[in-house]
């Protein structure tokens, strides 16, 4: 945390000079501290010190993975919100890291005020998940039908339009279309927020 402007920190980590240079900027120029790391063990080696702020890390780096390092801050103790940014190709790991405690992901490319959101609402929240009696997700799940529910299933678990077509005995563009029905229905604006929609409610 920055101490003097009693601002809350976003520690940025990543492999890529140019990703964490552009998102430390649009920070900057959005009144929010950052700090930059360009791995995953570097940012460990102080991460116990942090009381408070959020992480924004990529899934696929290196030296360790973004999901292996939810689980390591775990190990540790570190509580502190983490946001994982994610190529299409592994959404399944994001989709597991939020499973494992990640508070929010990102699908590049993302807009500026898409991730500025993003990280506002988690520094705000603390990363906390509602409480079972805050459930909007409910009503808006039971909108869908069978089939919609099924394709939703297989969007959760990351698996692309072609793989949920073969198991579900459908065509891609099928697929494709009941995807679009889901995301109304949900009101869902990218395949990020529908799975963080469904992943993080409440439990009942």
């Amino acid at each position: 945390m920055n101490e003097a402007a009693g601002v809350e920190t976003l520690h940025i980590i990543d492999d890529d000079d140019a990703v964490r240079e552009s998102v430390a900027f649009l920070c900057a120029t959005a009144g929010l501290h950052a700090e930059t790391y360009a791995s995953p063990t570097a940012f460990l080696e102080i991460a116990s010190s942090l009381k408070s702020g959020c992480i924004l890390t990529d899934v696929r780096m290196p030296e360790m993975d973004g999901l292996a390092l939810v689980r390591s801050l775990k190990e540790r103790g570190v509580d502190l919100p983490v946001i994982v940014m994610t190529g299409h190709g592994d959404v399944p790991m994001a989709v597991q890291a939020m499973k494992e405690g990640a508070a929010d992901f990102l699908e590049k490319p993302f807009d500026d005020e898409v991730m500025l959101s993003a990280i506002r609402n988690v520094l705000s929240s603390g990363g906390r998940r509602p409480p079972a009696s805050d459930d909007p997700i409910a009503a808006k799940l039971g909108l869908l039908s069978e089939r919609e529910r099924q394709v939703l299933d297989g969007l959760i678990e990351g698996q692309a339009n072609k793989v949920i077509a073969l198991d579900l005995g459908i065509s891609p563009r099928t697929v494709e279309i009941y995807r679009a029905k889901v995301m109304a229905k949900m009101e869902a604006a990218s395949l990020a927020e529908l799975v963080r929609m469904v992943v993080t409610r409440p439990k009942a």
